[in-house]
């Protein structure tokens, strides 16, 4: 409910605000104010949820052939995408794949050769404050103030974004309790440690409670916990329904997100749900099945679930299927109709690096098979003919005629008789 339907059924509105308590809808002057006042009301009032209800008809962010070419080198290529309200979306590859430039034009830093995206509803290059207000980020790289103490960094930055002493110094307190950093508030931001100054940062982008929150790799160079303590909080703000927009390089924390778009060379190589990655990796679910004596997987044919089959082992067969739940069975018994023994049956869950590899190969592939663009001609084989092999009842072969030999009579001098000059 907005704050002019609040006032206008009689009741005090409940925004959070302390002036804001007239009863009349025309007095309420912020029940006439853009979208962009959510910030300023806490998650869970009245105003804040119907907020969010208009906010949710849209993408937070809608990336449509965005292009970046720096002099002759292309960083991103015709990269198009679309980030659901309410979701953790990742932008997933290896480093140099063109993530943090994409990033860049999300944020406005740079502007897009070709193609446009917009951020709730802007332009990037064209902000208003009230939409920058709304946007919490956190850089690849350690930008704080490294002689400032942890809670004076956070204070400074809600300051910038205009929040009054007495929220700030509450919104500084939640967040540094929030990601475990109360009991280091005083120590200066350069004696922290590098996961420290990570969570820091973090701590900073969302102290003004941003309703989408855009991260830079923010698990580089963090130990295997605290990932996946970044992750768990991560979860916690995507469930009090901030969007989230996050790159990493760690293709394994795909299975985190809600939504990923997979980034290699600059292009986009797959945009789907972390399942559907492995369906559109593979042509569907992926099974396994061990048989209790040796087996040969030749002897099977594809069925109407069963799209490949391969033998990995003397007892071991991997099948893709359009579905585990039907397919797996189906091939069951075509084994044991070839005289097979089934001992395990299971459904596989490749990992995101066979997946990401798989996907990636794929992609290169068409790259060298498309039409129209000439190729360059294999050269020609060069045939080597073999000498026919000796008999061994010839004899000895002649030797090779002796270099060193006719090099040395072609130096000595004729001999002369005796008598004759």
């Amino acid at each position: 409910m907005t704050h002019a339907a609040l006032a206008a059924s009689g009741g005090a509105s409940q925004c959070g605000w302390r002036t804001c308590i007239r009863r009349d809808a025309g007095a309420c002057k912020r029940a006439q104010r853009s979208l962009a006042w959510s910030l300023a009301d806490p998650p869970g009032s009245a105003c804040s949820q119907g907020r969010a209800t208009i906010a949710a008809a849209d993408a937070a962010v809608v990336a449509d052939g965005l292009t970046r070419i720096f002099d002759d080198a292309t960083a991103v290529a015709d990269v198009s995408f679309e980030v659901p309200p309410g979701s953790i979306f990742g932008i997933i590859g290896p480093s140099g794949s063109g993530k943090t430039t994409t990033l860049r034009m999300v944020m406005g830093s740079i502007a897009p050769t070709k193609g446009s995206v917009r951020v709730l509803g802007d332009e990037p290059l064209r902000f208003r404050r009230q939409t920058r207000e709304r946007i919490g980020y956190m850089p690849q790289q350690f930008v704080l103030y490294p002689d400032l103490t942890v809670s004076e960094n956070v204070d400074f930055v809600g300051s910038l974004f205009g929040l009054f002493t007495w929220r700030r110094r509450g919104r500084v307190k939640d967040v540094l309790r929030l990601l475990d950093l109360w009991d280091v508030r005083k120590r200066r931001a350069k004696d922290l440690s590098g996961g420290m100054q990570r969570r820091l940062e973090l701590a900073c982008a969302l102290v003004h409670e941003p309703r989408l929150l855009i991260l830079d790799e923010p698990t580089a160079g963090l130990d295997p916990l605290l990932r996946l303590t970044v992750w768990k909080e991560l979860h916690r703000i995507r469930n009090a329904g901030v969007t989230i927009l996050v790159t990493t390089q760690y293709v394994g924390e795909t299975e985190e997100c809600d939504q990923v778009a997979l980034i290699s060379e600059g292009s986009l190589i797959a945009l789907s749900d972390p399942n559907g990655l492995r369906r559109a990796a593979f042509g569907g679910d992926v099974v396994e099945i061990t048989t209790k004596a040796t087996f040969d997987a030749s002897v099977l044919e594809k069925g109407p679930q069963v799209h490949e089959i391969r033998q990995t082992g003397l007892r071991e067969i991997r099948a893709t299927v359009d579905d585990a739940g039907e397919g797996l069975p189906e091939l069951v018994d075509a084994i044991n109709a070839a005289g097979g023994d089934v001992e395990a049956a299971r459904e596989a869950r490749p990992t995101f690096d066979e997946v990401f590899a798989e996907l990636v190969e794929r992609h290169r592939r068409e790259l060298a098979q498309v039409p129209g663009e000439p190729r360059d001609p294999e050269p020609p084989v060069e045939q080597v003919s073999l000498p026919p092999a000796p008999d061994p009842n010839a004899g000895p072969l002649p030797g090779p005629p002796s270099v060193a030999a006719d090099a040395t009579s072609a130096s000595e001098p004729e001999e002369v008789p005796h008598g004759a000059a």
